[in-house]
Parts: C-alpha cells; sequence; structure tokens
C-alpha cells in the first residue's frame, strides 16, 4: 500500500488511501477553500455571453 496523500504514514484500508479520518478531512478541507484547482483552459474562441437587456420601462 501507499503512503497517505497528507502525512506519509501507512494507509489505512478504513479510509484509504489516507491514514486517518483526520488526514481524510484535511484533504477535504483543501479541496473546498481552493488550496487544490483543477486547472481547465477556455476557449479561445469562446466570446463572453452579451450583456442583459435593460429592464423595459412603462410608458
Amino acid at each position: 500500500m501507499k503512503g497517505c496523500p497528507i502525512c506519509a504514514r501507512p494507509a489505512n484500508p478504513a479510509y484509504r488511501p489516507f491514514c486517518s479520518r483526520r488526514c481524510a478531512d484535511v484533504d477535504l478541507a483543501r479541496w473546498l477553500n481552493g488550496s487544490y484547482a483543477i486547472p481547465a483552459d477556455a476557449a479561445e474562441d469562446e466570446a463572453p455571453p452579451p450583456p442583459p437587456a435593460p429592464p423595459e420601462r412603462p410608458v
């Protein structure tokens, strides 16, 4: 088995790939607060959406 990705201790099958609930929670918190991110390339030919139309005014 590989080591825990957070602390490098041996992984526990109950929390795989982590060694404990604490390390699993640390990893989840990093995803939730934006420490981890999956890079994405914006399409170059993609134009921004048009601005919303102004509301109609009663006459």
